[in-house]
């Protein structure tokens, strides 16, 4: 049940609701979370055989990529079932249009277009007569270079989460602020993971490039919030933290609310109608950018309320 309290405000009387009540079920959820993802990134490393965990795209794993062109209509899943049959396991495709595909195959070889070849003559056959296919472009990856490309990856953002902390710091001038801004988005980055964990989506350079979106969407959202708190706790003298934090959420929450709402919109049409090949981008933004309320309000602030009280202690 929704608690309000009631605040005397510049503005006059308002009325609060008390986030902070259940900053206790928000702490079990979101160690349940953080126990659920290496529970199942634990559960994947020693139950596979080659100790599989997150389904890493070709940029990472190394192996060959080629675009084809159909002369007719094909779907993705007709080109994995006739390559899984033909031994290219564990194929990946991205549709442009229903004529032009994108084919992935976690196999390297030392001649690129040879490779290429022998998977168009495995696409001609499999589909049958009436087909021609041709191969527009070909690529590959090197393994040792998929590894580094991982580690960079990995690098960049825990750069990105090191200097947000450093912004906050310097901005508020206060370990508190920047613990809970630093906490709420190591869960945001989390929970995109995991979900990527559970659902064995592929971990793209797209997506890591839509963590790092999140994260910075994120961040513009809790510095909202946490510079009302600061105004606030000039403005009100009297009032206790847990108010002043109650208070501060309230304000800020119709602009919270509607600002996620209209990137929702963007992102859900990017979802829907981006194709394939930006199928699993825009999943990792929406699941960020829903997700980034639920953080902001219920991790970063009662963090902050937890380490500001220990500060003024």
């Amino acid at each position: 049940m929704v608690n309000f309290m009631k605040a005397r405000h510049a503005g006059g009387e308002i009325r609060t609701l008390d986030f902070l009540k259940y900053r206790y079920v928000s702490a079990v959820i979101s160690l349940l979370i953080l126990v659920s993802f290496f529970a199942v990134y634990a559960y994947k490393k020693y139950t596979t055989i080659d100790g599989h965990t997150f389904n890493y795209s070709v940029d990472f794993t190394g192996g060959i990529q080629a675009s084809f062109v159909f002369n007719k209509p094909v779907t993705g899943e007709q080109i994995v079932s006739i390559l899984e049959k033909k031994g290219w396991a564990g194929s990946v495709t991205r549709e442009f249009s229903a004529e032009e595909h994108l084919v992935r195959v976690k196999k390297e070889s030392k001649d690129v277009a040879q490779e290429a070849e022998a998977i168009r003559n495995a696409l001609k056959e499999g589909l049958g007569e009436g087909y021609t296919v041709s191969i527009q472009q070909t690529d590959s990856v090197g393994s040792a270079s998929g590894a580094t490309w991982r580690a960079k990856s990995l690098a960049a953002i825990f750069i990105a989460l090191f200097l947000m902390l450093l912004y906050i710091a310097l901005r508020f001038w206060s370990f508190a602020y920047a613990m809970g801004a630093i906490v709420s988005l190591f869960h945001d980055a989390i929970i995109v993971l995991l979900l990527f964990l559970i659902f064995d989506k592929e971990i793209s350079m797209n997506v890591i490039g839509a963590i790092l979106a999140t994260l910075g969407y994120s961040i513009n959202d809790t510095i909202v919030i946490f510079s009302r708190i600061r105004e606030n706790v000039a403005l009100m003298p009297t009032k206790s933290m847990y108010d002043i934090i109650n208070i501060s959420i309230t304000e800020t929450l119709s602009r919270t609310l509607l600002t996620t709402f209209a990137t929702t919109l963007v992102v859900i049409a990017l979802f829907v109608f981006g194709g394939e090949t930006l199928r699993d981008l825009s999943l990792a933004l929406l699941v960020g950018i829903v997700f980034g309320i639920y953080s902001t309000i219920f991790i970063a602030t009662p963090v902050l309320y937890m380490l500001y009280n220990k500060k003024s202690a």
